[in-house]
């Protein structure tokens, strides 16, 4: 089995380093002249399927599926299906974060067998890093991935995240445990979420995965002051495309960004690849995954 870290590497080396978010949230329904329901749901995202395909990577914010309730996780698991079925490796941006069996429904949930289970999971590690265990442990086995939050750029997050136990950070802790965890499996699966406009972030020098950077575009942070983000090698680039949070034409293939033979040979040398979310740090911006220094993704 090909373990997430692997796959990402070769999409970006196939594809580009380019990732999209779905963030269908219903004032975005609206200005396309969808119903704000399932259906407008479902139409949204056969378009940004159909688009998107030419992309390495497409994050899908799961909490504007779950607003419909089983029509939406029905909608759901038919995109990410079809996401994957042409190519695209699929990250849920769920942000899951429990204790025990809880934690272990979670992870089967969407890192096992279901049909919610993607290439790769957010997850939330303020119960305690040692509470993701069973999410760590079901995404090994099933060769999937793990973005874990660390320093995001919402305000509110700062009081918990840059709080100091024994000299480090709470975020710098979630790094330091990702990296650890990093360099027990030797897979680069497992990587973080760091704003991009944070005005001090962790040190990811010793991190060893990838890096998941909300917050690119109109929320301020820019790609081009993103080389070296967190003590990154140089070399670590890092490219934007446009986000469907912030589209507001009628639905068509035209509405949505597509990959184009130029944007696929845009530095392939570059590690970041961009996804959209509207909630967590970016607001309609974009962000961008930065792959491990140590893989040169």
């Amino acid at each position: 089995m090909t373990g997430f870290g692997a796959r990402l590497a070769e999409a970006m080396s196939a594809r580009g380093p380019l990732c999209l978010g779905i963030d269908p949230h219903p004032e975005l329904l609206t200005a396309w002249g969808l119903p704000v329901d399932a259906d407008g749901l479902a139409a949204f995202c056969d378009v940004c399927v159909e688009a998107y395909a030419g992309f390495a990577v497409v994050k899908p914010q799961v909490a504007f599926f779950e607003t419909y309730g089983a029509a939406g996780y029905s909608v759901l698991e038919h995109t990410i299906a079809a996401l994957r079925e042409s190519g695209v490796l699929v990250l849920a941006d769920a942000k899951r974060g429990d204790i025990g069996t809880t934690m272990a429904a979670y992870a089967a949930a969407w890192a096992g067998e279901s049909p919610l289970a993607s290439d790769a999971v957010t997850a939330s590690p303020y119960l305690g890093f040692g509470s993701l265990r069973p999410l760590l442990d079901t995404a090994a086995r099933h060769g999937r991935g793990v973005f874990v939050l660390a320093a995001t750029s919402n305000p509110e997050g700062a009081s918990v995240q840059l709080a100091t136990v024994d000299g480090r950070s709470v975020a710098q802790s979630v790094v330091d445990a990702v990296a650890s965890e990093t360099r027990s499996s030797g897979a680069g699966s497992i990587g973080v979420v760091v704003g991009a406009t944070l005005p001090v972030v962790p040190d990811l020098s010793a991190l060893g995965g990838p890096v998941l950077i909300p917050g690119v575009g109109a929320q301020g942070g820019r790609p081009d002051a993103l080389k070296g983000l967190g003590g990154a090698a140089d070399g670590m680039g890092c490219l934007t495309a446009e986000s469907t949070s912030q589209g507001t034409r009628s639905p068509s293939r035209r509405s949505c960004p597509r990959a184009t033979g130029a944007s696929h040979q845009h530095d392939r040398a570059a590690q970041p690849t961009e996804a959209s979310n509207r909630d967590d740090d970016s607001s309609g911006d974009r962000t961008l995954v930065a792959g491990d220094v140590d893989r040169s993704l």
